[in-house]
């Protein structure tokens, strides 16, 4: 039961958003941007973003060199370096659009360290460096060797040492308050704990209903055009978009006296990345030694994964020193066959963007901006 003031004041919307992570947020900005007298709601089912804007890592990168590797295997060469580009112009945003102070942007370093078994890859550093720098104008990667002693690795696995120029880190909890403050400070409207259960695209409007918990009964709400931007969760009101879940495990530590590293690090083609924040490293990966384990919405653990993570942290990460673990958790990315995200139209008034392939700090503005684009084409 409705009072008249709710059915007056609180069902129609211009447009609604689903999803308040990275994508959301941004798309919802970016229409505000070119409509800003339009009413504008994003909805969001838990209290905070439910899959991995609140629960990445915090790297503001583009690839490292093995995952650009990996990406020719998908895409051609102008497809790689188009996906550089548009993760690049997505994180030149996202700094611009919020500022780094507020979002704790630094550039304390990006590496990738190199194996035994990926030491002949190194012979393709050249090609990959000559694929960008024609589209960029400068080289992306160089080797840091002379830095694997002083970082404290152990030398045994690591073998070379591979910069990655011009990326940086950030602090993802202040990176989405100060989205969602700017959300809410450009008139956008923002409900959490508001699940869409299901849509309907109609002539002229599109009703979305809501599980209202508290009053035991679905909520209807009108809107002239809908915009999923729910990641890993599409399929639930998209069934069978082309994604697959794909959960990622993390550790923190308790700080660490004397870390002898700072900035960002990946390996094993960027399923295992490190960091230093507060004195501590955050540690996450491993979903390469269960594919299908870790292909779920589950936010849960997994403990094999969770022993891998902290037995490569004490015998490769932090040779011969001793590192409590601190928390532990886990966020839901989203994958596909290929690694450009979905941006399009599910109808006439139903929009999407979404399978940010891990990379949703860094590609998460562009998409924001290629689906608003789309909806005014």
């Amino acid at each position: 039961m409705l009072s008249y003031w709710e059915q007056e004041s609180f069902l129609r919307y211009d447009d609604i958003i689903a999803g308040a992570g990275i994508v959301g947020l941004h798309t919802a900005i970016e229409l505000k941007e070119r409509f800003p007298h339009r009413r504008i709601l994003v909805l969001e089912r838990s209290l905070f973003p439910y899959g991995a804007s609140t629960r990445n890592a915090g790297f503001a990168c583009m690839g490292s060199f093995t995952e650009l590797l990996d990406d020719l295997r998908h895409h051609s060469e102008a497809e790689m370096v188009d996906l550089f580009l548009l993760r690049s112009k997505g994180l030149a945003l996202l700094r611009r659009r919020l500022g780094d102070g507020p979002i704790g942007y630094r550039e304390n370093g990006s590496y990738e360290l190199i194996g035994p078994k990926e030491l002949s890859l190194l012979e393709q550093l050249p090609r990959i460096n000559t694929l960008v720098a024609a589209a960029t104008g400068h080289e992306p990667f160089r080797m840091a060797n002379d830095r694997i002693a002083s970082f404290g690795f152990d030398s045994r696995q690591v073998h070379a040492l591979i910069e990655n120029t011009g990326e940086g880190e950030l602090h993802t909890g202040r990176m989405m308050r100060r989205l969602t403050d700017y959300a809410l400070q450009s008139g956008i409207e923002i409900k959490t704990g508001a699940g869409i259960s299901a849509f309907h695209e109609e002539e002229r409007h599109v009703t979305v209903m809501l599980e209202d918990p508290a009053r035991k009964s679905a909520v209807r709400l009108h809107s002239e055009r809908l915009f999923i931007c729910t990641n890993a969760f599409a399929p639930t009101l998209l069934p069978g978009v082309p994604l697959k879940p794909g959960r990622g495990q993390v550790l923190v530590t308790e700080p660490v006296p004397g870390l002898p590293f700072k900035g960002i690090f990946h390996f094993d083609e960027g399923y295992y990345y490190f960091r230093e924040i507060d004195g501590r490293v955050l540690f996450g990966g491993g979903r390469n030694l269960d594919f299908e384990g870790e292909t779920t919405t589950e936010i849960t653990l997994h403990a094999a994964i969770q022993a891998d993570l902290e037995q490569k942290l004490h015998q490769l990460i932090l040779p011969g020193r001793k590192a409590a673990i601190a928390m532990r958790w886990a966020g839901i990315m989203a994958f596909g066959d290929v690694k450009r995200p979905v941006v399009q139209s599910f109808g006439n008034r139903v929009y999407g963007a979404f399978r940010m392939g891990g990379m949703g700090v860094a590609l998460g503005a562009a998409i924001a901006r290629q689906l608003a684009e789309l909806a005014e084409a």
